[in-house]
């Protein structure tokens, strides 16, 4: 099978574009058009086999993961997701894994009504970069650098499942407990959280950035663009049945450090609770408030369940670490 049948037998899904996709896959560049007065909103991720996913893994969860942690990206900034386009390397056109893959893809891309617009595919090692067009009204954008003194802070969902998943499959010790489907589904499937991204925006909330290195890692981008510190309430956290069974120092470990959560971390101030908790109902999505902004640049204190300072050795996901 040659790189165009490929394409034609994989990727050419048939859809309806919206009125953002002027030109889809077919011809040199894509045309998109943003709606009146908004901006574009634009986003890449890549995904390496052996970095960012085991071999074995379910060709149709890659496919949804490939799509979804692009799609957290656009949430984040309260954007609405218009289109994407697919880079992929293949060592090889197997029909079985990309007509899977082809499936997790375009059922998250439906259900988001986010269309293929366009891409390339290569022979090489399994490689998958995906680059997601959204839009959002100006001044709207969820900016990490948007954080004020005094604003509470917020999680959606819960953390550290997709961390535990790993450890599972890489087989450490205080994580082989049997796992249910639910939280392999973690970190195999993420849920991207587009739907209360969009009302945030419009729900009074200042910053937000989604969690795929780590909680107090990720927080800490906020913190140091906004010139602001932070206090998390430990003890507020939302803690999956899952993780409840750890060891202490693992618990916190999941829940500050795992990454893989693609979560919305935010801010927002202590007038806009009402409004943050209708968007949260609205998009069916669980919010817990977890701490304060402070103004003590880059300084976060993990606070206790007594309000002390608790001191806990935390480091987020690091690409070029060895």
């Amino acid at each position: 099978m040659g790189e165009f049948e490929l394409i034609r037998r994989h990727f050419q899904h048939a859809t309806d574009p919206g009125n953002a996709v002027v030109l889809g896959i077919g011809d040199d560049c894509a045309l998109l058009q943003p709606s009146p007065g908004h901006q574009l909103a634009v986003s890449s991720d890549m995904l390496v086999e052996g970095r960012h996913f085991f071999p074995d893994v379910d060709p149709e969860a890659l496919g949804h993961k490939a799509l979804a942690v692009n799609l957290s990206d656009l949430a984040a900034m309260g954007a609405r997701p218009l289109g994407f386009t697919l880079a992929l390397a293949l060592p090889r056109a197997d029909i079985d894994w990309l007509a899977a893959f082809a499936r997790g893809l375009f059922g998250l891309a439906d259900a988001h009504a986010c269309p293929l617009v366009g891409g390339d595919t290569t022979r090489g090692p399994l490689n998958l970069c995906i680059t997601v067009f959204g839009e959002v009204k100006p001044g709207q954008a969820l900016r990490r650098d948007a954080a004020r003194a005094g604003d509470d802070l917020y999680i959606s969902g819960r953390t550290g499942e997709a961390r535990l998943t790993l450890e599972h499959l890489r087989g450490t010790d205080w994580a082989m407990a049997p796992l249910s489907d639910e939280t392999r589904a973690r970190l195999e499937r993420p849920t991207p959280r587009n739907a209360l991204g969009i009302l945030l925006a419009s729900a009074g909330a200042h910053a937000a950035i989604d969690l795929s290195d780590g909680l107090a890692g990720d927080l800490g981008h906020i913190l140091s663009a906004s010139g602001v510190g932070a206090e998390i309430d430990l003890f507020a956290l939302p803690v999956a049945p899952a993780l409840q069974a750890l060891p202490v120092a693992q618990r916190w470990e999941c829940l500050l450090a795992g990454g893989d959560d693609y979560e919305l971390l935010f801010t927002a101030p202590p007038a806009a609770r009402e409004a943050i908790a209708t968007a949260a109902t609205s998009s069916r999505t669980p919010v817990t408030r977890i701490g304060r902004i402070t103004a003590e640049p880059g300084r976060l204190r993990l606070l206790d369940a007594n309000g002390l300072p608790l001191a806990l050795s935390l480091r987020s996901f690091d690409h070029f670490a060895t």
